[in-house]
């Protein structure tokens, strides 16, 4: 069963598509075909918006579902008129909280991720800067600035885990890969040390490494079950033994390792 989606908003359209999709999510029988149609801020846009819509319906004999977050007004009469089941999340929930609260919404596209307030935007750039300038232990000057250290061996998310801590939470973080002369030593790196509550590593089970390492260097040592079996366990006999808190991420998406991370090494959001 395949089933046309619609994201419409008069923004960049990410909320829709979050929410939309953690609801969908629930209904993996159904093989959904999602558009995105974002910044429809215009009569003309949302006439082209509700024509795609149309000719969706008519191509595919069932109405497509449309997850809306459009702040105007006027162009949520508009798209009314199209042939699709609109799911309105502004007029799921703007009436009740303005019941609740006793003041109107003051309805403006863009506050969730416009620039909005500058101080967080640039919380949130600062920190995405920060973990550009530290990723793959290129330097540790910045070390006493950060707020985790992310660490492990290579190709364990931790450079895409520490963009998504910066950009959602606003989270200066670094990353460190190991490599074999990390484990020969039996210390913790000394470049490491005088951070060590900062740190925080990252594991994945041999086989799921093998697989990522393979499409980046196929039939290579680098790649091979051995050599991942071998850093892994090497690291996970140095966490252990320097008792650095860690998490093994093999059936984890990025936001469910930062969101972990972030409970986990009790880190506060900036942003």
């Amino acid at each position: 069963m395949t089933r046309s989606v619609f994201y419409v908003s008069d923004g960049t359209g990410i909320t829709a598509e979050t929410l939309g999709h953690t609801l969908l999510t629930q209904f993996e029988q159904v093989h959904f075909n999602t558009i995105s149609l974002p910044f429809i801020n215009s009569k003309e846009k949302m006439d082209g918006a509700v024509q795609r819509i149309n000719r969706a319906a008519q191509s595919d004999g069932e109405l497509p579902l449309v997850f809306s977050t459009l702040v105007d007004a006027r162009r949520r009469e508009e798209l009314a008129h199209c042939r699709g089941l609109i799911f309105d999340f502004f007029d799921a929930f703007t009436p009740r909280l303005e019941q609740v609260l006793g003041v109107a919404a003051q309805h403006v596209a863009g506050r969730s991720h416009g620039m909005g307030n500058m101080r967080t935007y640039a919380e949130r750039m600062d920190a995405l800067h920060f973990a550009i300038q530290n990723d793959d232990g290129a330097t540790t000057r910045d070390y006493p600035n950060a707020d985790v250290v992310v660490m492990g061996v290579s190709r364990t998310g931790k450079t895409p885990t520490c963009m998504y801590l910066a950009l959602n939470y606003g989270i200066r973080a670094a990353n460190y890969p190991l490599a074999d002369d990390d484990f020969d030593r039996g210390t913790l790196p000394a470049s490491l040390e005088p951070y060590r509550k900062k740190l925080f590593g990252l594991t994945v089970d041999a086989e799921r490494l093998h697989q990522i390492r393979t499409e980046r260097r196929p039939n290579s040592q680098y790649a091979s079950v051995e050599q991942c079996n071998r850093e892994l366990k090497a690291v996970e006999r140095m966490l252990k033994r320097e008792g650095i808190p860690c998490m093994n991420i093999t059936q984890m998406s990025v936001e469910e390792i930062a969101a972990q991370l972030m409970q986990q090494a009790a880190l506060m959001r900036r942003i």
